[in-house]
């Protein structure tokens, strides 16, 4: 499962995600990205494969400047482990950056309606149209004369995917501000003091804050420095608990539980559906296994299939 952080406030936000995204390193990645905006700089994106090392010394070559943004570590999926695959990814215009966590069944279909419509598409993922879908939402307002806050766009672009997804969105034209949404894998927010997080497990914010807010599949965030205003894909206005995390950094890395080895046996249910969310349909009974380039025929053909 691949690491997602996010931050708006007044710090330097580098330094905040690539310490959040190291204390998710657990998750296990291939690549890695960053994405910052704020003193108008506008809003710049580095990314590298490899290990976080390897973004941080494009970082060093290549400096950013900013107090909000979102950062992700990358286990692939659709496409190979490359710069041009690692997250974040962007829109046509460039002023649209999304990560994801999770797999968008129906992503084939939605890239060929969209390159149909005249997208422009760089990389092999299914995470890069989510970026476009926001575009084209923002795109058909503005024909009509009106001005789409993202997070309209974000909820409208989410009920077009099928599948599973955690996703935060930053916007060049919205500054101070991350829209992040569930359904299936985590996100969970961090509240500060005129300074919010956004992430994909407890530790990647928790040296930050201990009070949390858990999303719920179909919850929307919107972050900005002013505080955090929750709602669901419809666009109304919910509530979620305000839950204090008393667990320490190593803790929470075990999940509350005393030792890793009660952790791994607990959580053995969780780590068989996030290996197959995303991948199989219970509604249809079919799997998705498109990143094996492997044809239903072939499959069928298979006398024999090694696990290692």
């Amino acid at each position: 499962m691949c690491g997602i952080v996010g931050y708006v406030g007044s710090k330097q936000v580098v330094p905040l995600i690539i310490e959040g995204l190291r204390r998710l390193e657990y998750r296990g990645y291939d690549s890695a990205g960053i994405a910052v905006a704020g003193n108008g700089a506008g809003l710049q994106l580095r990314r590298a494969p490899g290990k976080l090392r390897n973004l941080e010394e494009v970082i060093r070559e290549e400096p950013l400047d900013g107090t909000y943004g979102i950062g992700h570590t990358r286990w692939a999926t659709h496409g190979r482990p490359t710069e041009e695959n690692a997250h974040p990814h962007r829109d046509c215009t460039g002023r649209i950056v999304v990560v994801h966590n999770g797999i968008v069944e129906n992503y084939l279909a939605l890239k060929h309606e969209l390159i149909a419509e005249g997208h422009k598409f760089v990389t092999e993922t299914d995470t890069e149209i989510i970026a476009h879908l926001v575009e084209q939402e923002i795109a058909s307002a503005a024909e009509t004369g009106k001005n789409m806050p993202l997070e309209e766009a974000v909820r409208r672009a989410a009920r077009r995917l099928t599948g599973a997804y955690a996703i935060s969105v930053i916007s060049a034209d919205e500054p101070d501000k991350i829209v992040s949404a569930r359904n299936g894998p985590p996100v969970v927010i961090g509240i500060g003091e005129g300074e919010y997080f956004v992430a994909s497990d407890v530790p990647g914010i928790l040296h930050h804050t201990r009070d949390l807010y858990f999303l719920a599949d179909g919850d929307v965030a919107v972050l900005t420095p002013a505080g955090v205003e929750l709602g669901n894909l419809e666009g109304n206005r919910i509530e979620r608990p305000i839950q204090r995390i008393l667990w320490d950094p190593i803790q929470a890395e075990k999940g509350g539980y005393k030792h890793f080895m009660l952790k791994e046996i607990f959580e053995q249910p969780r780590a068989i559906r996030d290996t197959t969310l995303g991948r199989i349909s219970l509604d249809s009974g079919k799997v998705f296994l498109s990143e094996m380039q492997i044809s239903d025929e072939e499959f069928r053909r298979a006398t024999r299939i090694n696990i290692a």
